[in-house]
Parts: structure tokens; C-alpha cells; sequence
């Protein structure tokens, strides 16, 4: 059977069976019917459009037929984990080297950068507690924090392309040529920056999550004709273990939706208080303690660190050759224990059990059965400890499950970085984030949420 119509047959039973579901089309037309959220939808469509067309714009000066499959360069993003990640993130962009090849990595690294500084810093940190205008001035030293990580990654990213396929350089490798490609892949992020700021004021929010998102699934199709081509056209393939690769890539993302969605209820009571002749407080609320409160970040963190043994090459091969492979044992090891660590290392800076426990007091509220102060800060510090445990555990997995899928189920590595790692949990908790936000306008207008139930599980 081609593997042109296996695909299509998949994506028309999806479509079947979401225009079967009666609440799903309901919920659609009540979307349409909300003049704002309607615009904001199409207006989100549309910047995403703009983004995807440039991922095929090739830099001016350029061959893309020398970089088709079977260069050098093609194979080099099948081969290297963390080209093949930039590839996945940027929508293809990377390996099509177009103006928008370097997408919004530079800007997640200084992100990082910056956020790192906010711990360490004493100027950053003052400015991260003056509000609106602080965090102002922390996005604009961001944006030049990114401008020079693309002073570095842009000619580091033409050195490569130029070292892989010389011949797709049409006027040569001149100074004059690096710094002119430069600065079209310095305007590109910055374009892209500025179509996720524009998302998230205009669009319907997450503007630079949607990018990301956008990037990692537009891969998706092109993925799965591959895995499609490898399971049914091969003689050794099979269309059984096709199947087995869907079902269990379905229970995957729906144990990445628990785990994303997971919060243990610290119950919390505030005390009477009449003021005039009205009763305020006296009620129970609940504190929600994410298990994953780290989310992406350890990943993100350990994966970096994963190629820092690449830069002993020369001095101690063996040692390199060992974290050379993303299958390898010691290179999956490593990784699942920084990410174990990395999470309790990130969890223990946004989590302030102090702050939580002042703020708490100074609004008359107090955990029943835990007196305020220090014993309230060692019982949220308790929790957390508890939770995280199983929270990096299960994230550790998560960031293996490629290499687990390539190496034990023989999955292709594109439609292996779906099973696990960033892509998996950027998709999940992008689409939650997003869905939270059109069910808000929806509540808003008295309408029904997305789910037969109301709202989204986990979001009350």
C-alpha cells in the first residue's frame, strides 16, 4: 500500500471521528459566535501561516538543492541528537536553511541566561520584584542577551552548513557573505520574537509557546510518512507494529497529560473577619502543589549539559564515544539523573515554601492542624520534597522514551522525538495552556467548556 494514502487514511479517520463528536462541533460554533475570541483564532492562524512560509525561504545565496536528502549535511541532522532537536523546533527550518533556520532557540537560551541571573544577581533580582516595569526591563535585556547568542550561533551555523556542503554556497564563503547571512538569521528571530509578542496581545496568548509548538508538529507529518514507509514498504516492516507505534504513542501523550495535569490540594483555612456588616473569610481553599512544577526546564538543562563530553574528543575519545549516541547506555543514565536532579534543583527555586507561609499569615490563613510560621514552611517543604520525587522520576522517563523507542522498537529518530523529551511536553503543555485560554472566553460568555463535563480536568 503507498504510504501517501496509509497517512491520509490516518489523518481522515482523526477528522471522522472529531466531526462525529457533537460537542466538539458545538463548542466550534460557539467560538465562532464570540465575535472577539473569532478574531483573535484567525488572527493567531494567520501570523502562524507567516511563520511557516518563512520557514522555506532559503538565505539568498544559498543552493536548497544541495541540501535535499542524501547530502551530507541531511545526514548530519539524522545522526546528531541536538541538530536533530534544533531541526524538530524550528519546523525544518534548520535543515532547509531559511531566514527563519535559527527560530526562537537563541531566545529561549537567553531567556534562561536571564532568568539564572534573576537568582544570582543582585540588580536582577531587584528588578524582578518591581512589577510591571521590572519585568519590562528584564524582556528588553533579554532581547539583547538574544542579539548577542546569534552573533555567536549565526556564523557558527554558516561554518557548519559550509563544512557539510561546500557546494551549496553559490557566491563562495567570504567574510563580506557571513556577516550579510548573519544578520538575515539575527532579523529572523527577531521577527519571530515579534510574531509571538503579537500572538500573545492580539492572538489568543502563548505566542512564543505557539511557535514552538507549531514547529514540532509540522514535523509530525512528515515523521510519521517515514515511519510509515519503514514499517509497510521494507521487507522486515510491519503494519501490526504500526499500529502498536500509534496505540502507544496515544497512551503516552495521555500519561504526559496526567503528569502535566497532576497537583496534590494543600487544604488551606482563612479566618472570620467582620468589617462593617460583612463577613469576610471563614472559608477553605486549597493550595495546588504542581507534581511537575519544573515542567521542560530539566530537560532543557540536562540535555545542554549532554554535549559538553562532545568537547573532549581529542583529549579522551573513549569518553566521548561513550555520550556520542543517544541509544547508548551511559548517555540515557546520565541523562534521567540530571534531569532527576534538575528538577528538585529547579522546583526548590520557583517554590518558596517561606513566601507562601508569609503570605498566608498575612492574610489570616493557616493549613488546619499546622501552626503558622516554621512549621507551616517544613510541611509545604515536606510535600513538595514527596511529590517531586515522583515527578522526576516520571520525567525522567519521559526524556529517555525517544532513545527507548529507537533502540528497543526500531522507531525512525524523527518520529522518535514525539514519544518523549521537549517535544512531548512543550506540545502538551502548550495545547492545555491554549485550551484554557479559549475555554476562559467561553466561560466568560455563559457558554459550555471543552469537555462534556465542563471544564477542563485539572483547571477548576
Amino acid at each position: 500500500m503507498n504510504q501517501y494514502l496509509v497517512v491520509g487514511i490516518v489523518f481522515l479517520v482523526v477528522i471522522a471521528l472529531l466531526a462525529t463528536n457533537k460537542k466538539l462541533v458545538e463548542t466550534l460554533k460557539n467560538i465562532y459566535k464570540i465575535e472577539e475570541l473569532r478574531k483573535r483564532v484567525i488572527y493567531t492562524i494567520g501570523l502562524l501561516l507567516v511563520y511557516r512560509l518563512g520557514s522555506f525561504v532559503v538565505i539568498p545565496g544559498i543552493n536548497p538543492n544541495a541540501l535535499g536528502e542524501g547530502s551530507a549535511y541531511a545526514s548530519q541532522l539524522e545522526g546528531n541528537g541536538l541538530l536533530g532537536l534544533l531541526n524538530v523546533f524550528s519546523g525544518g527550518a534548520f535543515g532547509n536553511a531559511a531566514i527563519l533556520a535559527l527560530g526562537v532557540m537563541p531566545y529561549i537560551t537567553a531567556s534562561i541566561i536571564i532568568q539564572l541571573m534573576g537568582m544570582m544577581i543582585p540588580y536582577f533580582q531587584k528588578m524582578q520584584k518591581e512589577g510591571e516595569s521590572g519585568r519590562r526591563k528584564m524582556n528588553q535585556w533579554t532581547r539583547f542577551l538574544t542579539i548577542g547568542v546569534l552573533l555567536l550561533q549565526g556564523p557558527a551555523y554558516i561554518a557548519n552548513l559550509y563544512h557539510q556542503v561546500p557546494t551549496a554556497f553559490v557566491y563562495g564563503n567570504s567574510f563580506g557573505f557571513v556577516c550579510y547571512a548573519t544578520t538575515i538569521l539575527i532579523a529572523g528571530t527577531m521577527f519571530i520574537m515579534w510574531l509571538g509578542e503579537k500572538i500573545t496581545d492580539k492572538g489568543i496568548g502563548n505566542g512564543i509557546s505557539l511557535i514552538i509548538m507549531i514547529g514540532i508538529v509540522a514535523r509530525l507529518p512528515h515523521a510519521l510518512l517515514a515511519e510509515v514507509n519503514a514499517r509497510i514498504q521494507t521487507a522486515t516492516g510491519s503494519a501490526i507494529m504500526l499500529i502498536f507505534e500509534l496505540v502507544l504513542l496515544f497512551l503516552v501523550f495521555m500519561a504526559t497529560i496526567a503528569l502535566v495535569q497532576a497537583v496534590r490540594k494543600v487544604p488551606v483555612q482563612y479566618a472570620k473577619r467582620i468589617v462593617g456588616n460583612k463577613q469576610y473569610g471563614g472559608v477553605r481553599q486549597y493550595i495546588p502543589l504542581k507534581m511537575n512544577a519544573a515542567n521542560v526546564m530539566p530537560i532543557i538543562f540536562a540535555q545542554a549539559l549532554m554535549f559538553i563530553p562532545a568537547l573532549f574528543a581529542n583529549v579522551a575519545p573513549g569518553f566521548a564515544a561513550a555520550f556520542s549516541t543517544m541509544t547508548g547506555f551511559w548517555y540515557n543514565f546520565t541523562l534521567a539523573v540530571l534531569v532527576i536532579v534538575f528538577t528538585y534543583f529547579y522546583t526548590a527555586i520557583i517554590i518558596n515554601p517561606q513566601m507562601m507561609a508569609d503570605d498566608m499569615k498575612r492574610n489570616g490563613g493557616f493549613i488546619p492542624g499546622v501552626k503558622p510560621g516554621k512549621q507551616t514552611v517544613n510541611y509545604i517543604d515536606t510535600i513538595m520534597t514527596r511529590i517531586t520525587l515522583p515527578g522526576s522520576v516520571f520525567l525522567a522517563v519521559v526524556a529517555i522514551l525517544p532513545a527507548l523507542a529507537m533502540k528497543f522498537l526500531g522507531i525512525q529518530q524523527a518520529f522518535a522525538y514525539f514519544y518523549g523529551g521537549t517535544s512531548l511536553l512543550i506540545m502538551v503543555g502548550v495545547v492545555l495552556d491554549t485550551l484554557k485560554q479559549i475555554e476562559s472566553y467561553l466561560l466568560m460568555r455563559h457558554y459550555d467548556g471543552l469537555m462534556k463535563t465542563g471544564r477542563i480536568q485539572g483547571r477548576h
